[in-house]
């Protein structure tokens, strides 16, 4: 199956038309002509059928079928990830991330981050690529990147809330403090982790300190590992 992306696209459309990029690719590379039928979802829930009426390299036009929802989750998960020096090994973070299941990421700037700059043009790219490859309906949200200070008062009062650090202190494995089908708030730091000042005002936030388990990770391996957790505790619920 063949997944293409319009966000455009609502219930009420009896058509759509593909931007000339796409077009080329359906035409030209995938050699779809009139009559083949096509899969588009909005990456808002919605998969849509549709069949080509004009196969052109430059304006592909297809006429819209049906539609289908997806089945939501039965959780929400929101990462807050501390941006990574290599804007490549935050890109394989977004892009496993979306294949798994996750519905927020916001870059969050820290004391020891590395990069405080981010651009999200790309990074919405990847996500969008991600969710045709996976053949999932729903896009992540990606939000602007905020500091640490701003995402800790704006989030402290939302469902499950959870910190993953490094430092000596009690802390839990995460699978042994979620509570299935619930809204999740998860923040990972930069590569030095946060500091022991960001680390008490996520505990006076009621912020939960969490264990990813016994080896060091790296920022993005941390923030896969969250996302598969809380993916993998649902699995048979």
């Amino acid at each position: 199956m063949q997944l293409f992306y319009n966000p455009q696209l609502n219930k009420n459309d009896s058509a759509v038309l593909f931007r000339k990029e796409e077009s080329r690719h359906i035409v030209k590379v995938l050699r779809k002509k009139e009559g083949d039928k096509l899969f588009v979802t909005n990456g808002k829930g919605l998969l849509f059928t549709a069949v080509i009426k004009q196969a052109d390299h430059n304006k592909c036009f297809a006429e819209i079928t049906g539609y289908q929802e997806a089945e939501a989750r039965k959780y929400k998960l929101h990462l807050a990830v501390a941006p990574t020096k290599m804007n490549d090994r935050f890109e394989w973070f977004l892009e496993k991330a979306t294949e798994i299941g996750i519905d927020e990421i916001t870059p969050i700037i820290c004391e020891h981050s590395e990069r405080k700059k981010v651009k999200l043009n790309r990074f919405e790219r990847v996500l969008q690529s991600a969710l045709k490859q996976s053949l999932h309906y729903t896009l992540p949200v990606l939000n602007e990147s905020v500091s640490f200070d701003k995402f800790i008062q704006e989030n402290s009062a939302k469902a499950q809330n959870f910190i993953a650090h490094c430092e000596d202190g009690p802390r839990k494995t995460l699978k042994n403090q979620v509570e299935l089908n619930n809204n999740y708030t998860i923040l990972i730091g930069p590569e030095g982790d946060f500091s022991s000042a960001e680390i008490i005002k996520a505990l006076d936030n009621k912020f939960t300190p969490i264990s990813l388990g016994k080896s060091r990770l790296r920022t993005e391996t941390a923030a896969i590992v969250a996302c598969h957790s809380i993916a993998f505790l649902h699995e048979n619920d």
